[in-house]
């Protein structure tokens, strides 16, 4: 079962995370010329990325749903959250890399190519959804149906059994 202090505690965590993503997301262009802080924001955020997938797995884990082996049922509630973190995960690291391997020697030099300028717009349209996406799911893990043997978890077993 679900303990509200635990799960304020795992939320704020979460919270904490994406405001850290939303950040460097902002503001780690303003950082250009110096690469070696522009680096460890960018592997600090990945990290944070990665800690988050992890953290949305524990809480699959913990439910009652995935304990009574409907491990489908809850990707299909949320695979578009799954998905879309992989998928951005993926664009981060892209970019980042891309972003140091261009900028590394020269900082002072403004360099934006157009594959670089494409792959910047969709990081950024995919944190968005990202965001949203992610803060809805582990909200929506905080309800008590996923803790507990009820009603429409029955039906949705007996289902699958057919």
């Amino acid at each position: 079962m679900l303990q509200t202090s635990s799960y304020s505690l795992v939320l704020s965590l979460q919270f904490l995370l994406l405001s850290y993503d939303l950040f460097v997301n902002s503001f780690s262009e303003l950082l250009r010329t110096a690469p070696v802080i522009q680096l460890v924001l960018f592997i600090i955020q990945d990290v944070a990325i990665l800690f988050n997938i992890i953290i949305i797995c524990l809480m699959f884990f913990n439910t009652f749903v995935f304990q009574a082996g409907l491990v489908s049922l809850l990707f299909h509630k949320f695979k578009g959250t799954i998905i879309l973190t992989v998928v951005y995960l993926a664009l981060s690291i892209s970019l980042h890399v891309w972003v140091m391997n261009l900028r590394w020697k020269n900082s002072q030099r403004f360099v934006w190519t157009d594959g670089l300028q494409t792959l910047f717009v969709f990081q950024r349209l995919a944190a968005v959804l990202y965001c949203y996406f992610y803060k809805r799911a582990a909200v929506r893990l905080g309800d008590p149906r996923f803790y507990q043997d009820s009603l429409w978890l029955r039906k949705a077993f007996l289902q699958v059994r057919r």
